[in-house]
């Protein structure tokens, strides 16, 4: 248990740094009985404090920060691969094994776990569970909630449940479904059953350039209609390419408005027919040059320029907020040219990455914290960005939640009604409302829902 206010204060925040608030204590739990102790100590004895379980911190919507005080309940020593079954493809994990440790210890069966966010390397399962992650290869192979087959689950009160099991089907209520992505609002999961998936016997990656992020959109829309569905297409914009190459001198084109990543994978009979009619897609398209990785190692550097693309960007300025917003693919050009304009109108510069196959943006406004009346200008773009995105017929996050960074922008999704069923479905799992108090469901009121902990973005934003 840490009490200490340096301690503290490293556990005052997640990666989306703009909503900081200290907890009131720290409690680092190795096990499933512990957590079921501390839950027993705040719930049932009645101290009803608030609990805010957290993985690695890598969170970008301040899911992990305790907003109402309380505890800061780090799973991070609960980081066990239990078993791997190589003839069922499954693993039974702790949530704060990393992503990428699972991978890396069922790759002796040829397995891996699909779900694969930028920040794997540190990122948890747990944190995955709790935002219902994805990445790059979301596009074909799914969400978090598409792997994960069951969970166990600590409630308020100390009561330990397992939710769903080896074989989870549509036969019952799906609570393992609720579960995922309720960013530890519902019930704090300490292990869960996840299906593994077999590596792909061919796999081919394609750098590709444009002159325009709208002709590289197009190009993603063609290959689609055309029957191929890619294990990920990306797209950066000229602003992170060239931060990008400053930062890696990677040989990258710097004259270029879009670079698109594309990966092909599966039986090695579909992989040349998928790469002939990605090659006329580009070429119909005015694509400047392009080229497919020839080993391993060139497919790994590729795939390096996009997971380094927001660490490249703290070259233009020291902080960035980025946001998730989903729209239709076929949308695409209408956003980049809304995303644009929303810049200028804000005197903002905003650089862009798109997991462009399934139209989930990363806007990141680049700012300096220190300037309160920058801060301002990027939370009334960021709030103009996720209305762009709604209005377009999309929503508020494809996988980073809704935490407290939108949790105001909540009601231009959901109506008054909607919002009050998940209210009632929280209070069945946490009538004391101690887990995760103010993030994803806001009260039913005006602005400014800052709890205990007053935020910034509260007292910026006090106006509406």
């Amino acid at each position: 248990m840490l009490t200490d206010s340096v301690d503290l204060s490293l556990y005052e925040l997640d990666a989306e740094s703009l909503d900081v608030a200290l907890p009131d204590v720290v409690v680092l739990p190795g096990s499933e009985s512990e957590v079921v102790a501390v839950m027993e100590l705040v719930g049932s004895k009645g101290l009803k404090l608030p609990v805010t379980p957290r993985g690695a911190g890598t969170g970008l919507s301040g899911g992990a920060t305790c907003v109402r005080g309380g505890v800061s309940l780090s799973m991070t020593r609960m980081n066990k691969v239990l078993h791997i079954d190589e003839v069922e493809c499954t693993a039974l994990v702790q949530v704060g094994a990393t992503n990428v440790s699972l991978s890396q210890k069922s790759a002796k069966y040829n397995l891996y776990f699909a779900p694969d966010p930028s920040s794997q390397i540190a990122s948890t399962i747990g944190g995955n569970i709790a935002e219902n992650a994805g990445g790059p290869h979301t596009l074909k192979y799914g969400m978090t909630t598409h792997h994960v087959l069951a969970v166990n689950v600590v409630l308020a009160d100390g009561s330990l449940i397992t939710l769903g099991g080896a074989g989870r089907t549509s036969a019952t209520t799906d609570l393992v479904g609720i579960m995922v992505g309720s960013e530890g609002t519902l019930g704090i999961v300490t292990q869960a059953l996840v299906r593994l998936t077999p590596v792909a016997q061919k796999v081919e990656t394609l750098l590709a350039y444009f002159s325009s992020l709208g002709a590289g959109g197009q190009a993603v829309s063609d290959i689609v209609a055309h029957g191929v569905v890619p294990a990920a297409m990306e797209m950066i914009d000229s602003l992170t390419l060239n931060a990008v190459e400053d930062y890696l001198s990677m040989g990258l084109r710097r004259d270029a408005g879009a670079l698109l990543i594309i990966e092909l994978d599966g039986p090695l009979a579909g992989i040349d027919a998928a790469r002939k009619i990605v090659e006329e897609c580009l070429s119909n398209n005015g694509v400047i040059e392009s080229h497919w990785a020839a080993s391993a190692e060139q497919r790994a550097k590729i795939w390096k320029a996009r997971k380094t693309s927001f660490g490249a960007l703290g070259r233009i300025a020291p902080h960035g907020y980025v946001l998730d917003g989903v729209i239709p693919r076929s949308r695409l050009s209408e956003a980049i040219s809304g995303i644009a304009q929303i810049g200028q109108k804000y005197d903002l510069p905003i650089a862009n990455v798109y997991h462009a196959g399934d139209g989930n943006l990363h806007p990141c406004m680049l700012y300096h914290r220190d300037n309160k009346k920058e801060v301002e200008r990027v939370l009334l773009a960021a709030r103009d960005i996720l209305h762009l995105c709604v209005d377009l017929g999309g929503t508020l996050s494809g996988e980073h939640g809704i935490g407290v960074e939108k949790l105001m922008e909540m009601d231009s999704v959901y109506s008054e009604q909607d919002l009050r069923y998940m209210a009632a479905l929280k209070s069945v799992f946490d009538p004391l409302g101690i887990l995760n108090p103010g993030k994803l469901i806001p009260r039913l009121k005006g602005c400014g829902e800052s709890g205990q902990r007053p935020l910034l973005r509260h007292s910026l934003m006090a106006g509406c």
